[in-house]
């Protein structure tokens, strides 16, 4: 549970002035009578939200919603036109690629540099320079100036020395779309870890996913307001949506989108071979799931699959075709498709199922239907309730 509030925005504004015209002499500017016309654009308006220590709080929104603006006013970088940001605790930031790197100087002389600006001491710096560096990788460059450093490595070096200066409250901007996979592997170990020791974060990152198993709440921008905020996982929704353009919920709930030449019209569930759907199993039953399709001309190699959510969220499962061979050359007309689960290994509880058509890329969408259907699992065999899976566990003592 978060306690004590450790970061508070309240009412906080902030704009820009945009030049329509730049005055690039003395005559211009006495024909212009002094005046430089301008129009004021406003990033942020009037936000006010709360992060609790012990919180990964998410900030989502379309490029230009102002989410890095108002990043930049909460570190002390920008000072905002009204309202106020209070940090209560010493707070590492990382917003910007190598931002307070010298190009001149060297690894190791921008790690002690950096650590200095963020507060720690020159004795305190040495006592960590070693775990630094390891966490960069950068053993090899760390006397190389950083002005030879790749965008990687820069962004490497400042992620090292942001989450090592102790900080209580870290801030991140995108920082987890930069670098190698083992790079963003040990990012995503020190976030869960922070998180595990109750430090605060406070996450920007156009990963939703990120956003749906990192954070505890979220808030939502578009043009520099807030327009929704709470339980990431409806925020996420929500914002793909939005962003992908699907249509309206229709009177199930389903949400659909896609170019419409191929549409799973209806999905039913039959369990342990018999003939009736049903909406409803136990744990360890077998099911089989019907897809039915309808296409309006010839699709040639689709893809089609299926994830399963559970209520909470959490993704449990999403196969396709393609992952295991068996994409048909063409599909035209109407016709169903059958997904036999001869063991269902999902615990109690209720669970949504969302279907897909695309092309063989994976890049266009025929149709997506998010929770085409959703049902609910029994206490089965074995006996367990924690958890969204059995692992299907033997127990021996000695």
């Amino acid at each position: 549970m978060a306690g004590d509030v450790i970061l508070s925005v309240d009412h906080l504004v902030k704009s820009f002035r945009i030049h329509q015209q730049k005055t690039n002499s003395l005559k211009q500017l006495i024909a212009a009578r002094g005046r430089n016309r301008f129009e004021e654009f406003i990033a942020v308006n009037d936000v006010t939200f709360d992060v609790r220590e012990g919180e990964v709080f998410g900030i989502i929104g379309q490029n230009g919603s102002g989410k890095s603006t108002l990043l930049k006013c909460m570190a002390g970088i920008l000072q905002p036109n009204s309202g106020t940001v209070n940090v209560y605790r010493r707070m590492g930031a990382l917003l910007e690629l190598g931002a307070g790197f010298h190009p001149e100087l060297t690894g190791r002389e921008n790690i002690f540099l950096n650590a200095a600006i963020l507060g720690m001491g020159r004795r305190e710096i040495s006592g960590r320079f070693d775990e630094i560096v390891d966490f960069s990788g950068l053993h090899t460059f760390i006397d190389q100036p950083v002005k030879t450093y790749s965008s990687g490595m820069y962004v490497r070096l400042a992620f090292a020395v942001a989450i090592n200066v102790d900080p209580q409250l870290l801030i991140v901007d995108e920082i987890l779309a930069v670098g190698d996979v083992s790079f963003q592997r040990r990012c995503l170990e020190k976030f869960v870890e922070f998180r595990n020791e109750g430090r605060t974060i406070v996450l920007v990152t156009h990963d939703m996913g990120s956003i749906k198993n990192l954070c505890d709440r979220a808030i939502w921008l578009e043009h520099g307001t807030v327009i929704d905020a709470g339980d990431p996982a409806d925020l996420v929704e929500a914002y793909t949506e939005r962003m992908l353009g699907a249509d309206a919920p229709t009177s199930d709930g389903s949400v659909r989108r896609g170019s419409g030449e191929i549409k799973i019209s209806e999905v039913e569930m039959f369990v342990n071979g018999s003939a009736t759907a049903v909406k409803r199993c136990r744990t360890s039953d077998s099911i089989v799931l019907r897809l039915h399709y309808v296409a309006s001309k010839t699709i040639p190699q689709p893809v089609i699959g299926f994830e399963i959510e559970s209520l909470g969220g959490a993704t449990v499962t999403a196969p396709n075709t393609r992952d295991v061979g068996a994409v048909p050359p063409t599909m035209a007309g109407t016709g169903t498709i059958d997904v036999a689960l001869p063991r269902v290994d999902l615990l109690p509880g209720t669970y949504d199922l969302h279907t897909s058509i695309t092309d063989f890329n994976r890049a266009h969408i025929y149709d997506h239907v998010r929770l085409a259907m959703r049902f609910d699992v029994m206490t089965g065999k074995p006996y367990e309730t924690g958890g969204l899976v059995t692992m299907r566990p033997q127990w021996s003592m000695s």
